[in-house]
């Protein structure tokens, strides 16, 4: 049933946030001049997948996890994104693709080892990964792999319709903030 609500809400997702999305994209044009951002992530069944969404850094900074990127690499449009989630709007082809869900555990990057093998161990790769969980909507982000991956499994175990809609209702309104930039982490 919520494969169901994945693809409609998605699709109509997609085609009401179309205006919206040709405007950010024309706007990342002129910030970075590649608007999209593809990474290759850990999916269903640890299976790497492409997940797409708008780009908040610069072309070139170091594919890395979030929190432990360059802050100084987030554009200033890229904050705007981050801030109002929009950054995550492409992932709704990824939904629509059934590569991800609305509600899910996020995907991971492929050298995320404790991660994986803490998700692993509680069967969190059973699900598709997701845009949004209970993890996200209580800022628990990748930089704390064993809570992440206790968080993602308790939030499966028990995700039925009334939840998958209350976290998109938490996300929409602004609960949670996602992965954080540490400020001041500088990489050379």
């Amino acid at each position: 049933m919520l494969r169901f609500f994945d693809i409609v809400l998605s699709a109509v997702g997609l085609i009401l946030a179309s205006p919206l999305l040709l405007i950010v994209t024309i706007a990342g044009l002129c910030d970075t001049g590649s608007p999209f951002f593809r990474q290759t992530r850990v999916g269903r069944n640890k299976m790497p997948f492409t997940l797409v969404k708008f780009r908040t850094m610069r072309p070139g900074t170091a594919d890395v996890a979030t929190h432990l990127a360059d802050a100084s690499a987030v554009t200033a449009f890229g904050k705007f994104l981050r801030r109002t989630k929009l950054d995550e709007l492409p992932q709704l082809w990824n939904v629509l693709k059934d590569e991800m869900s609305l509600v899910g555990p996020r995907p991971c990057l492929l050298a995320q080892q404790e991660l994986i093998e803490a998700r692993e161990r509680l069967g969190v790769f059973e699900a598709r990964p997701g845009i949004t969980g209970l993890a996200q909507v209580n800022d628990i982000d990748m930089s704390t792999p064993q809570l992440l991956a206790e968080t993602d499994a308790r939030m499966l175990a028990s995700l039925g319709a009334k939840d998958y809609f209350r976290y998109i209702f938490m996300t929409i309104t602004g609960k949670g903030s996602g992965d954080r930039v540490v400020p001041g982490n500088q990489r050379s």
